[in-house]
């Protein structure tokens, strides 16, 4: 790798002269040191991470990037977020670095350079000057913290030419060509079940999101009495708030779907008006600093009162749900969850008259016999997916092993039935079209009954309606004695 240019500049930047040139790079003191953002417990997980990779895949070693932020338009850059498999077996975020896993199990990440004061590059390179980009640990606090060898990212070359045949995973990153699939479904296999260090992160960041989900409800009156214009933005930068507050980020893209677009599964454009008398559907999740994320849906009436059709589909699509937690114990199949929650979806929908075919046979394993799929006009999708440090976490696995997965303790998984039906569809009623309903939370596999990570956020319809008003409650008087939002 070259050494940084220290009078790199954009476009936009003034020249540096030979005086300020000269003169720049003295009179600095250190820089102060930044803590490593790992948390407590993360180098022994990462370890024992490392072990499992090494026991599964022996005799080679290993190479693992934590990739660069992908540019958003022209210089600047979306905030970077590392590779999740870097990150599970580091405990490390670092973007540019890359981890070498040798077959002994000696651990070395290699980061790129940063310039620190006594250079001028210090002041002027905006992508490696500490004053610029800040908050950089150093080689030694990450090595302590993350329990691994640190070297610079320009010895990386030099150590794997004496590396035969090493795994990469991404080979952009280290120049190594492609990158290898067994590595990357192998990880994936690994990834899929959590240790307690990892299910404990994952109930933070359930916990989080559930006081993301009252900050939203606590929007809702003020909006309402402002007229609700892009209402959908404002409850979307509600809950945003909520998680750089208490994490890293959202975990992905809010969805906030007021009334029809709820029915848009993956409601992108986020800019409706919110209106008394509709449904808000909220599918959102905090990423924790550990970079673990929930994943949850409630759909709730905005002025908190349900019509009669809106309470009947959300009754329908909750008795789903609890029949898919039911279903989630080890030793069931991964699918096991989806065939209860879609018979009994499939089943309402038989006896309001939406498909003529039983629930035995819209669920008929046989995709040719009539009526088989009779309800997915109405659902959609499936009903589970696996979670983790990726909202669709492990998906380098191939179809047929991801759901033929056999459930064991420490899998974690989405259950999140729903019913939408389409404004433009003819099969539908009136009363119905337009209305969707999606209920979404988390579990971890047990030995017993799975244990709901999300259980803090009520499902049934009396239930959701009063945890509204206590939420609206506490807020209301939170802001008449001048405190600060809950949790902060």
């Amino acid at each position: 790798m070259s050494s940084p240019d220290p009078t790199r500049r954009a476009p936009h930047d003034q020249p540096f002269g030979p005086w300020v040139q000269t003169t720049l790079a003295d009179g600095w003191d250190p820089e102060p040191e930044a803590p490593h953002p790992a948390v407590a417990g993360a180098a022994r997980a990462a370890a024992a991470h490392r072990a499992g990779l090494l026991a599964a895949l022996p005799g080679r070693a290993v190479v693992v990037p934590s990739g660069s932020a992908p540019v958003r338009a022209n210089d600047t850059v979306f905030g970077f977020r590392p590779a999740s498999a870097y990150t599970w077996l580091t405990g490390d975020q670092a973007e540019g670095a890359v981890l070498l896993l040798a077959p002994d199990g000696t651990a070395t990440l290699y980061l790129p350079p940063t310039a620190g004061p006594g250079t001028l590059t210090y002041v002027t390179d905006r992508r490696e000057g500490a004053l610029w980009v800040g908050g950089i640990p150093s080689a030694a606090t990450t090595a302590q913290q993350l329990e691994v060898q640190v070297k610079p990212r320009t010895e990386l070359a030099a150590d794997l030419a004496g590396v035969p045949h090493p795994r990469v995973l991404g080979g952009i990153e280290t120049g190594l060509g492609e990158g290898d699939p067994e590595l990357a479904r192998t990880l994936d296999r690994l990834r899929a079940v959590k240790d307690d260090w990892e299910v404990d992160r994952l109930a933070e960041a359930c916990a989080a999101t559930a006081r993301g989900f009252a900050d939203v409800v606590a929007e809702l009156p003020g909006l309402l009495a402002a007229g609700g214009r892009r209402g959908e933005r404002w409850l979307e930068g509600t809950f945003w708030r909520r998680a750089r507050l208490e994490g890293n980020d959202v975990g992905y893209s809010s969805i906030v779907a007021a009334g029809s677009n709820g029915t848009s599964l993956h409601w992108a454009p986020v800019d409706g008006d919110v209106r008394p008398g509709q449904l808000l559907l909220a599918d959102m999740g905090v990423e924790t600093t550990s970079l673990y994320t929930a994943d949850v849906t409630r759909t709730f009436p905005v002025d908190g009162t349900w019509t009669p059709v809106q309470r009947r589909v959300h009754d329908a699509v909750r008795e789903a749900h609890l029949a898919g937690i039911a279903e989630v114990r080890a030793g069931n199949q991964f699918l096991a969850a989806h065939h209860a929650a879609q018979w009994v979806l499939a089943d309402h929908l038989h006896r309001w008259g939406l498909i003529a075919h039983t629930a035995d046979d819209a669920l008929h394993p046989d995709l040719h016999r009539p009526g088989a799929g009779a309800h997915r006009r109405y659902t959609l999708h499936s009903t589970s997916h696996l979670l983790g440090l990726d909202v669709h976490d492990c998906a380098r696995l191939d179809g047929d092993e991801y759901l033929s997965t056999v459930l064991q303790p420490g899998h974690c998984l989405t259950v999140e039935p729903g019913l939408y039906f389409q404004v433009n569809d003819r099969t539908v009623p009136d009363e119905l079209r337009g209305i969707a309903v999606r209920l979404e939370d988390d579990l971890v596999v047990t030995d017993g009954a799975a244990r709901v990570l999300s259980d803090a956020l009520p499902l049934d319809a009396d239930g959701l309606s009063a945890w509204m008003a206590d939420a609206q409650a506490d807020a209301q008087a939170g802001a008449r004695a001048g405190a600060q939002p809950r949790g902060v």
